[in-house]
């Protein structure tokens, strides 16, 4: 059991000081050197986990669907389900930066050796599925297709962060987000059934807000 904490540990150390050299220089830009030198660790424990930095990379990849999680259960879908989960995922931009890495990483997947186009798909995956439910209860207007609405959802998302990012470091990037699904909102729900929504989405956790945030600080 110990052996296997200590192992743990040592993977939780190897992703978090990859997140932050992948945040920072992008998959191109990051060394395993850098890598090992933050996390602390020999390159023997590192290959023990991971054999190359693209493993690491999926690796951190693959987490960003955590902010998805509340899309299981199958009350939370529908069209505010889809705007709380931007919004959610927003907000982990701003104070995760394995998220922030994970989105990095995913928006240059030309510099991969297996770009990550399962990741996108996986995203519109999961909206689809809220937007045919939304469909279903008469939320979502019926010319419209969910595919076709969860596509242009998520490649409005990403544009929306990555200007946010070159434009404010993210520090506008909820209220950019709101404003998307402003503009969205009409062309997809009818009229009559516009008022159910809230373009920003939940109140945010006192907790976790990014004004305190410690690794926001400086």
């Amino acid at each position: 059991m110990a052996q296997q904490e200590r192992a743990e540990r040592t993977r939780t150390a190897i992703l978090d000081a990859a997140a932050e050299v992948f945040d920072e220089a992008g998959f191109f830009g990051a060394t395993l050197s850098e890598i090992l030198q933050r996390a602390g660790v020999t390159k023997g424990a590192l290959y023990f986990h991971f054999q190359s930095k693209e493993e690491i990379a999926q690796a951190i990849i693959g987490e960003q669907f955590g902010v998805w999680d509340p899309i299981s259960e199958i009350g939370t879908k529908g069209v505010q389900a889809v705007i709380d989960l931007t919004q959610a995922m927003a907000r982990s931009l701003q104070r995760d930066v394995r998220v922030r890495a994970s989105i990095r990483l995913v928006i240059e997947q030309g510099t991969f050796a297996s770009p990550a186009t399962d990741a996108y798909q996986g995203w519109i995956d999961v909206v689809e599925s809220c937007l045919v439910y939304a469909q279903e209860k008469g939320d979502l207007r019926a010319d419209v297709t969910p595919h076709d609405v969860a596509t242009y959802v998520i490649g409005s998302f990403t544009g929306v962060q990555v200007s946010s990012e070159v434009l404010t470091g993210r520090e506008d990037v909820v209220q950019r987000v709101t404003n998307m699904w402003r503009f969205l909102l009409p062309g997809i729900v009818p009229p009559r059934r516009l008022g159910k929504f809230n373009p920003a989405g939940p109140e945010p956790d006192p907790t976790t807000s990014t004004a305190t945030d410690p690794a926001l600080v400086g």
